[in-house]
């Protein structure tokens, strides 16, 4: 069995791998959606996300592309996410306690301390549905911009980072499940139960991933869709029914149509903002000033906090190579909540305006974040010697010779 799962997991392959490109990619889609949905064609850019179909509504599904993007094809980004939850926790970086418990507190400080900001500055409001927004971390920016930033970055930080944010999408998975459900209908959440055994059954069996589990995994999530429970969650529940012997063939499918097709088009649709003239008092906002102090100031604090606290305890210890500068470089990386804080958004609230502001402001924090992230990066490195960079040893029999008259 260890054989397999060795087999099966890679860590950081797909996602070192991809996680520039990705990032990039995110950056050009936000970029020209926000362009298209501010000039002339802004109207109809903007309405080609949210035109609903009524067919669709018959069929109890997504009525608008905007949804079908939101509700379905994000189940298989919560599939790779979920994948690699099941990979780290069964053979990876989260296999025992002395492994995980940093990333793990580390991802609670950075979930509880900027939810209680955003709480904060937004106590008394209408908008206190939105207190998870700032707690999540995207995977692919924030490991791409760390890798943007070369060898300077010890490894051993990078995957720190991985581990956190994916706990990050654990945490933000149960909170959406627990928190940002509609209203629950009981006959399709019992025919979910059903059929999600009946996936459990191949598992147990040890039938080989194909058409059954295929099948399973669509019915799956039609009833998850109707059930009132977040339909992207579908995703995850399949990853943690798969045979790990496939999960590296379920991966190698799906990952680049996911991060280069469906979180693309993901920015595209959910960044199609219109920028009022009114910009300066959207981002003075409680919305806006609580989102982005939970992921500027909150994210790095509670990561930082919570790790510095777990090693005064013994409970754990700093990774080779690793320092707290570095832990809270890591903590404003962090800071980078794109993908999961904008799908939070669409359930957090119910009002378009409110929506969009709380949108510009994940926005703002990204930036904000990227451009802290490297102010510290350039702070630390002056004083810091690179600790990474390889040393050259000559073995004795190998000495070079002098060259003589």
């Amino acid at each position: 069995m260890k054989r397999i799962i060795k087999k099966a997991v890679s860590p950081l392959r797909f996602l070192l791998y991809d996680s520039r490109g990705t990032g990039i990619l995110l950056i050009i889609c936000t970029v020209v959606s926000l362009f298209l949905s501010n000039i002339f064609i802004g109207d109809w850019y903007r309405g080609l996300w949210n035109h609903e179909m009524e067919v669709f509504s018959v069929l109890h599904l997504p009525q608008s592309f905007g949804h079908w993007i939101n509700d379905f094809l994000m189940a298989f980004f919560f599939l790779l996410a979920g994948m690699e939850i099941k990979r780290e926790l069964l053979a990876g970086e989260l296999s025992t306690f002395k492994k995980a418990v940093l990333p793990f507190g580390a991802a609670l400080g950075g979930m509880i301390v900027p939810a209680l900001i955003f709480l904060l500055i937004n106590k008394g409001s209408a908008f206190t549905s939105g207190w998870g927004i700032p707690t999540a971390t995207d995977i692919a920016f924030s490991i791409g911009v760390a890798s943007l930033f070369g060898k300077r970055i010890p490894v051993e930080l990078k995957i720190l980072l991985m581990a956190l944010a994916i706990i990050d999408d654990l945490g933000a998975i149960v909170v959406i499940a627990l928190f940002y459900g509609g209203k629950i209908h009981v006959g399709f959440l019992i025919g979910a139960a059903v059929v999600y055994t009946l996936l459990w059954v191949l598992n147990i069996r040890k039938v080989k991933f194909g058409a059954l589990h295929i099948v399973f995994s669509f019915v799956l999530w039609y009833f998850m869709f109707n059930s009132g429970i977040e339909a992207g969650i579908t995703g995850v529940l399949v990853a943690f029914a798969l045979p790990i012997k496939d999960l590296a063939k379920v991966e190698k499918i799906i990952h680049k149509p996911v991060n280069f097709a469906i979180i693309p088009l993901f920015a595209l649709a959910n960044t199609s903002l219109l920028i009022s003239g009114n910009l300066s008092d959207t981002i003075h906002s409680t919305i806006a000033t609580g989102v982005m102090a939970g992921l500027v100031i909150g994210k790095p604090v509670g990561i930082f906090l919570f790790s510095r606290l777990l090693v005064l305890m013994k409970v754990a210890h700093l990774p080779r190579n690793v320092n707290w500068q570095q832990i809270f470089f890591m903590g404003s990386l962090a800071g980078i909540g794109f993908t999961m804080s904008i799908f939070t958004t669409s359930l957090a609230f119910k009002a378009e305006a409110s929506k969009d502001i709380a949108k510009l402001a994940i926005l703002a924090g990204v930036l904000i974040s990227i451009i802290v992230s490297s102010l510290i990066f350039v702070l630390m490195n002056r004083v810091r010697i690179d600790i990474t960079a390889p040393q050259t040893t000559v073995a004795p029999d190998k000495q070079p010779e002098l060259a003589l008259g």
